[in-house]
């Protein structure tokens, strides 16, 4: 695996386990301990993924995302001793990716960071031939409103169509039922739930079966498109 990690973080133990961690998997890591300088290094290292602590001496973990580009070209995964809802809620809303709380698995974290250098590789190619984006095989073209599995273009209904776009425009995000219920047809749909995973199986039978695990279930949650590739 290749990519570019810039870790702020203060507890120095953490840190380099953290980039242990990493550094395992092939990735190239840079550590900072203090929130100052933080923007001078992101510009300086161009990182894939930032890997961001709240508690920062000099500037704090919000700080930092406040003063950054919504144009930013890298994922960002919040990292915290912090558990309450309203600061994942701010993260997120500042324009973090995503979220952990400490103390986690390393696994986890890794995982976490894989789907985000996906999702960050998926942007970069988007951005060379922004009229489609292809994920996995499957190619979805927003101004056309077409989608196609290998070299086979679906005829999906306007409903199957609007789910399959909001999953793809958000790859390796799941979506519960509820919101997706919520987006496509109106959270007082009669239909019920039931009516996503009506549609979901719709949508795995025509991509077809090299094609259709594009669309994963996670029990007890929802649906997300899958970034990873065949």
């Amino acid at each position: 695996m290749k990519g570019k990690i810039l870790l702020l973080e203060d507890e120095l133990r953490i840190a380099e386990a953290i980039a242990y961690g990493l550094e395992k998997e092939g990735l190239t890591v840079r550590m900072l301990h203090t929130g100052q300088g933080a923007l001078k290094a992101i510009e300086d290292f161009q990182p894939d993924v930032l890997l961001l602590d709240v508690m920062l001496p000099g500037m704090d973990g919000f700080e930092i995302l406040k003063r950054l580009s919504y144009e930013k070209s890298f994922g960002v995964l919040m990292l915290t001793a912090k558990g309450e809802i309203i600061d994942k809620v701010l993260g997120l809303e500042l324009g973090a990716d995503d979220y952990m709380t400490k103390p986690f698995d390393m696994r986890e974290l890794l995982a976490r960071v894989k789907s985000l250098l996906r999702r960050v590789e998926e942007i970069k190619s988007q951005e060379k031939d922004p009229s489609f984006i292809e994920i996995r095989g499957v190619k979805f073209y927003p101004e056309e409103r077409k989608v196609y599995a290998g070299e086979n273009l679906l005829e999906l209904t306007p409903k199957e169509y609007d789910l399959l776009s909001t999953l793809f425009l958000h790859p390796d995000r799941v979506y519960e039922r509820e919101q997706l219920l919520d987006l496509i047809w109106g959270m007082d749909y009669i239909g019920g739930t039931r009516t996503v995973d009506l549609h979901v199986g719709r949508l795995r039978k025509k991509l077809g079966p090299h094609f259709s695990d594009v669309i994963e279930t996670k029990h007890g949650v929802g649906y997300k498109v899958s970034g990873g590739s065949l």
